[in-house]
């Protein structure tokens, strides 16, 4: 093997190393989503602490989220703000999140990755009434133990809130 051959090696090696880090963060914010939109209690607070790393900042920004959401930095701190809204709930009963328009990149090192989509959410409220929520979200990624990757900060601004008719769904046995 000459030393062409071993460099294509050495950069085919760097590309699916940033190929499999993508996709762990992927699954990250899968899994941080599933268990916003899981109706399961504590189960879910208790799953979103594993999800970010010891360091980790959670934050709304923008004129709509900054003053709302504020800032919380820490597994522990995040998983209790996040868990406190987690349908069922006094505010929510029910959340479900779609995510598009994905722009993920992960360094040349793996030591960090950075993504950004569009958010929408769809929720129903304890006190009635319904929303189609629209947000951008920012979102940074590290390594995490075994091959998983964790999100270091979490950045949602809310772009367009507008009332949305649930009346005409129906339940659905799963």
């Amino acid at each position: 093997m000459n030393s062409t051959d071993t460099d294509r090696l050495q950069e085919l090696a760097r590309r699916l190393e940033r190929l499999d880090a993508a996709q762990a963060a992927r699954n990250t914010l899968g899994r941080y989503m599933q268990l916003c939109d899981v109706p399961c209690g504590d189960c879910g607070a208790l799953g979103l602490a594993d999800l970010f790393s010891a360091d980790a900042v959670w934050e709304g920004v923008g004129p709509l989220y900054a003053g709302k959401f504020g800032r919380h930095q820490g597994p522990a701190a995040i998983a209790a703000f996040v868990g406190s809204y987690l349908a069922p709930s006094p505010h929510f009963t029910r959340n479900l999140h779609f995510l598009t328009s994905e722009q993920l990149e992960v360094d040349a090192d793996c030591r960090r990755a950075h993504g950004r989509w569009l958010m929408l959410q769809l929720s129903t409220y304890g006190a009635g009434g319904a929303e189609a929520i629209t947000a951008r979200l920012a979102i940074d990624f590290v390594p995490g133990p075994d091959g998983c990757w964790l999100i270091a900060h979490f950045r949602t601004e809310r772009l367009e809130c507008v009332p949305w008719n649930h009346g005409a769904a129906r339940e659905v046995a799963p």
